[in-house]
């Protein structure tokens, strides 16, 4: 379908837009998912995907003076497991729209987990790098809204990647599913 005007964000991650390039991947995966041989695999996480954590982990210790300020792992770590937990089973959902929603539900509690996370750190971090809190609050709301962009565009159902929505499912397509009977 072509579509004519600008798209905005909200239309790409939400609306319309993203329901019809979605929709047919979370068929896809509710399919896999009823199927009676399909299990759910057991939860495992990485923490912050995109090698994030493990870049953190990196930089915290080749920075003694990092790690004693920011810890060896994101601050917002436990932000990123929850996610991973709503990502592993679906949302637990039973239905594509549904399956839709829980996933956007998802993703906005992961932007306000690390906003919540930064709001609990602003004054040490306003102190340490002496700066003042707006500066603090502008940074995380910036790393959160790059984290929910990330997971927006990289976490469908079905596309192979090993941090997808429903990866806790075995991989699948939207062709693969509707080519078996």
């Amino acid at each position: 379908m072509l579509m004519a005007g600008p798209v905005n964000a909200q239309d790409w991650t939400a609306g319309a837009v993203a329901r019809a390039v979605e929709g047919p991947t979370h068929e896809a995966l509710i399919t896999l998912m009823v199927r009676s041989e399909t299990k759910l695999t057991p939860f495992e996480t990485d923490g912050c995907s995109g090698g994030l954590s493990n870049a953190w982990q990196v930089l915290a210790s080749h920075f003694p003076d990092f790690a004693e300020a920011h810890q060896s792992l994101p601050p917002w770590e436990g932000c990123c497991v929850t996610h991973d937990r709503a990502y592993h089973n679906a949302g637990k959902a039973v239905s594509a729209e549904a399956s839709f929603e829980a996933r956007w539900v998802a993703d906005q509690a992961l932007k306000t987990c690390v906003i919540a996370t930064g709001t609990d750190r602003v004054d040490d971090l306003a102190l340490l790098y002496n700066v003042n809190a707006d500066q603090i609050r502008a940074a995380y709301d910036s790393i959160a809204e790059a984290m929910f962009l990330a997971v927006r565009f990289g976490g469908a159902p079905c596309s192979g990647l090993k941090w997808r929505w429903g990866y806790g499912y075995p991989s699948c397509s939207a062709q693969e599913i509707a080519s078996k009977p």
